[in-house]
């Protein structure tokens, strides 16, 4: 389990330790001690923040699937909205550091073990999402609600892999653009907001969630 009180910095130092260790020495062959001893922290130190080894390279994950919970947990007039934003937040995260992600993809990429817990990673970030519309959207399909959810996860991790197969940058509003598509083709793109005095003459697509339907017209009818 990490430990929240440890400052970004020495974090940090820590999973680059790690990583620079795994890429010389094999994951494997690599100790907690030698670990330790790069980044400067004891022994106690290392175990109190991270927890393992492979928990230095999911500490990250860790961290965004938190905040992830907390921005969902304050509720928001959009949800879908909200669910884009939440895998937005989680890409700026890497990609403001992207040589730091492609050490740990390289890393990840050569350790089986490490691959399957990435896949389960990847499958909690999915449920959150799926959970929380389903609360957010009292009625929602569920299939809507985990087409969704797997969609932006799935759009978000191809966006993501760009950027760390690569050596160039690719911008937080690659992934935007791409997000905007998959609530277009659900249906849930948020239209412009019409003036105060024009009468609103709703018109959904037919792929258009019915909870969706139901939350936008009672949004139209409180305004």
């Amino acid at each position: 389990m990490s430990d929240a009180s440890a400052s970004p910095d020495t974090r940090t130092a820590v999973i680059a330790a790690a990583l620079d260790l795994f890429a010389a020495r094999g994951f494997e062959a690599t100790s907690v001690e030698q670990i330790a001893q790069a980044a400067g922290v004891s022994r106690s130190t290392f175990f109190r923040q991270f927890g393992g080894k492979d928990d230095v390279v999911f500490a990250d994950h860790e961290l965004l699937l938190d905040r992830a919970r907390e921005w969902l947990a304050k509720g928001h007039a959009d949800p879908w909205e909200a669910v884009c934003r939440a895998s937005l937040d989680v890409y700026r995260h890497f990609a403001a550091d992207p040589d730091l992600a492609r050490r740990r993809y390289t890393v990840v990429r050569g350790v089986p073990a490490l691959r399957d817990r990435e896949i389960v990673t990847v499958f909690r970030y999915e449920r959150l999402f799926d959970e929380y519309l389903r609360g957010a959207l009292p009625g929602l399909d569920p299939v809507d609600a985990v087409g969704f959810s797997a969609a932006v996860t799935a759009v978000h991790n191809h966006v993501l892999r760009r950027l760390l197969r690569g050596p160039k940058r690719v911008p937080a509003s690659t992934l935007r653009h791409a997000l905007d598509g998959v609530r277009r083709r659900f249906g849930v793109l948020a239209d412009d907001a019409a003036g105060e005095d024009e009468v609103v003459v709703a018109v959904f697509p037919k792929r258009m969630p019915l909870a969706e339907i139901s939350r936008r017209l009672r949004d139209r009818i409180e305004d």
